[in-house]
């Protein structure tokens, strides 16, 4: 069995009819570095205050 230290499954967030985020989904374990890449816009710093509760 794998653990899991985060798990975020198909989260989805709008702005008025702009779409930011539409099913995101990721698990990080124990002790892995992870990173979001993407484009400016693409909803990096949204997925991250949606999983700090920021929004």
């Amino acid at each position: 069995m794998v653990q899991v230290a985060l798990l975020v499954d198909s989260i989805t967030k709008r702005f008025g009819s702009v779409v930011a985020l539409d099913g995101v989904s990721f698990t990080v374990e124990p002790g892995q570095i992870f990173g979001l890449l993407g484009a400016n816009g693409a909803g990096k710093t949204t997925s991250m205050r949606i999983v700090l509760d920021i929004l």
